[in-house]
């Protein structure tokens, strides 16, 4: 296969809502370079790019699938993304790679709640960006209004390139940077070209004058050019594109039909001419700050964006070479580890189909196999030059569940196999929850849990169950309370005897020392779930040896590993062993430990008790007309607002949340917002529980 240089290799990432046609563009556009022959649909299950068992049945794509095809002497590296932001993983670290997004809208629908949430990335990341207007030839097609809302989300930087027009029947596209007419025939494929018709001219010339004057106003020297002459070439207004999708604010907006091969060519015509090359980027940027140079010249750098596992090739590692080349055999190190990959297998990945090359530059996009210490967001670099390249951000979760194998023999199983998902998908995170005894699983939504579940069972051959998690409740005490507690055990030959008798108090920053006792010694711990617990010797007239303290404190310790209420944490809190008895033969380090924990646990009951909850910071991003609906819900789960600020046309309330009642949240606001609002968490603080709250969890 013929290798492209950096100038010459063009990397776009297909972006859009769910059934805006991203999936059927990618289709046609290998089509009409000659890569395949015969065009698959979506509902015919047989596409490139949807190729995954699961896609087949869901009917939508799920993975991130990079194709390539080659268009007039360029590369075009096409990576096809899901259009929910469910996956909103695949989606961000595609968009990461990319060196043009290609946003996808339905000319039926224009911009769509996936649009926003997707664009918010791409703003982020400060992507070069084009629109494409799909489906032109539907019956319900609005391009008007289309247009309208792309110029609703990003403002006037918005700019026609091309507008759909029926002529005789016949759908047709005209072109106002070409200045021609594009009419086909009713099977799509190659139009015929023509002169703009008279009554178009008016609208064509006035769509032109716009685009020249907004391909000037991105550089200072066409800008000049356009004073001169009063317009600009169509390689000077060329030229001004790329510039304004470099900076950020020129935004193309073309019309296609990807179903029936209508403007494809004309799309891949210009992400070859204008759109901006990976050359043109500005350089990516390591983890200590400096520049990556990207030339074929530097040394290997090779950034992994993407990981999938098959069961019958294991772990395919999808990269991006940032600098240098990378050839068969080479031997890379992992910066994030240390270890030596060997590059035994390199390919360009068209779906499921594998095309092996010897080498790929710098800008490509390749794929190799069974890498052994390798993962997602990992660098791979030259010896001569260890580098790490800046990580991918994931967005944090937004739903909890405890998961179990529901054949219990099967929970190791379960353990390996969810920490491969995570390796493939960093928006799954996996963690265990000591106090709750849980496996706890961390997705982006229902519709994610189910295809994890789908992939344990298919996969990976694990039948899982998912509930809601256990709290990380807290307890404490808010009075003093003393206590004694004798154990005394015989049972022939030495027995057990200990008599502790010990006062305990709420602790706080700063607090007096205690008052009316002999302080002979104190510990103070930093306990491992927060907060402390200070244990002091006050004990006088050695009634209790020196070396039982420590055993009262680990019988201390058991107790608040453990707490009377709910079984969770007790934190918070100072002992005061001031008195007992010991036996000259019976007395023991166990006798002691067990005497501790009794005394402990009868004075923490008689000292008021309380639960805390954990309460998190929550951030919720709400469009302004729906703001009512979700403060009611909010208050309807005990939040406190804190702050309403707003951003364009939403709202961000800031809010404090009791974890336990956030359970469902993430469901229940995307069915008050159509999916349009966002929110994050973090966790707080730990407050009291209400006290009907406290009475019902004791009692459960």
């Amino acid at each position: 296969m013929k290798i492209y240089d950096d100038k010459h290799i063009k990397n776009v990432v297909f972006v859009g809502a769910h059934n805006s046609g991203k999936t059927t563009l990618a289709e046609t556009m290998l089509f009409e370079a000659g890569l395949i022959n015969r065009r698959g649909t979506v509902e015919n299950k047989n596409t490139v790019s949807d190729y995954h068992d699961i896609e087949h049945e869901r009917g939508n794509s799920i993975f991130a699938t990079p194709l390539h095809t080659e268009w007039r002497n360029y590369k075009i590296n096409i990576i096809d993304t899901p259009g929910l932001d469910d996956f909103i993983g695949e989606i961000i670290s595609s968009i990461r790679v990319a060196d043009t997004i290609v946003t996808v809208l339905s000319a039926q629908q224009g911009v769509e709640v996936g649009t926003e949430i997707i664009w918010n990335y791409i703003d982020k990341y400060h992507k070069p960006t084009l629109f494409v207007i799909n489906q032109i030839d539907h019956i319900n097609a609005k391009f008007g209004e289309s247009f309208k809302s792309i110029k609703s989300l990003v403002g006037n930087n918005a700019v026609k390139i091309q507008y759909p027009l029926v002529v005789d029947g016949a759908q047709c596209i005209i072109d106002v940077l070409k200045m021609k007419m594009y009419k086909f025939s009713p099977d799509g494929g190659k139009p015929e070209k023509l002169e703009i018709p008279e009554d178009q001219k008016e609208l064509a010339n006035e769509l032109n004058n716009e685009l020249i004057e907004k391909a000037a106003e991105n550089d200072e020297t066409l800008m000049e050019l356009f004073f001169d002459k009063g317009t600009l070439n169509e390689d000077e207004m060329r030229a001004g594109i790329k510039a304004g999708m470099l900076n950020h604010e020129l935004f193309p907006v073309f019309c296609v039909s990807a179903l029936n091969d209508m403007g494809t060519g004309r799309l891949m015509g210009f992400i070859d001419n204008v759109a901006p090359a990976a050359a043109d980027l500005k350089p990516e940027q390591s983890t200590e700050g400096k520049e990556v140079i990207s030339s074929k010249e530097s040394p290997t750098a090779l950034f992994v964006f993407k990981t999938v596992y098959q069961p019958n090739l294991g772990q395919i590692t999808f990269f991006k070479v940032m600098s240098g080349e990378v050839r068969l055999n080479d031997k890379l190190i992992n910066s994030q580890n240390g270890e030596t990959e060997v590059i035994n297998q390199l390919f360009i990945m068209d779906g499921k189909e594998r095309q092996p090359v010897t080498k790929l530059t710098v800008g490509d996009i390749g794929a190799t196999l069974k890498l052994k210490y390798t993962e997602t967001n990992d660098t791979l670099a030259s010896p001569k030059n260890v580098i790490a390249i800046k990580p991918i951000k994931f967005p944090q979760p937004r739903i909890k569940k405890a998961v179990f194998a529901v054949n219990t023999k099967d929970e190791e199983k379960l353990s390996e196999s969810l920490k491969k998902i995570h390796s493939q998908d960093p928006t799954v995170e996996i963690s265990f929850s000591k106090e709750a005894k849980q496996l706890i699983l961390s997705c982006q939504g229902d519709l994610h849990l189910a295809t994890i579940d789908w992939t344990l069972n298919n996969i990976y051959g694990v039948e899982a169950r998912f509930e809601k998690p256990k709290i990380a409740f807290r307890e404490t005490i808010q009075r003093s309370s003393a206590s004694n507690y004798r154990h005394k055990k015989q049972s022939g030959g030495s027995g057990q005897f200990a008599e502790v008798h010990l006062k305990i108090e709420p602790w706080y920053e700063n607090m007096e020392e205690p008052q009316g006792f002999n302080i002979r010694g104190k510990e103070e711990l930093d306990l491992p779930w927060g907060g402390k617990l200070v244990f002091y010797n006050c004990i006088v007239g050695g009634v209790i040896d020196q070396r039982y303290l420590p055993s009262i404190m680990k019988g201390v310790m058991e107790v608040m590993e453990e707490g009377p209420l709910v079984n969770s944490y007790i934190r918070d809190v100072r002992v005061m062993v001031y008195d007992g008895k010991m036996h000259s033969v019976d007395s023991n380090d166990i006798s002691f430990k067990i005497a501790g924990a009794h005394a402990f646990k009868e004075a923490f009951l008689n000292a008021n008790p309380k639960l805390l909850e954990p309460v998190l910071e929550l951030t919720v991003k709400v469009p302004e007309e729906m703001v009512g609906n979700v403060m009611t819900d909010l208050q309807s789960r005990r939040s406190m607002i804190q702050g309403i600020e707003s951003n364009n046309n939403y709202q961000v309330l800031k809010c404090l949340t009791p974890e336990a009642e956030l359970y469902g949240f993430s469901t229940d606001l995307r069915s008050l917002t159509q999916g349009r609002a966002t929110f994050k968490s973090s966790f707080s603080s730990y407050q009291p529980v209400p006290a009907n709250v406290q009475k019902e969890l004791v009692n459960q």
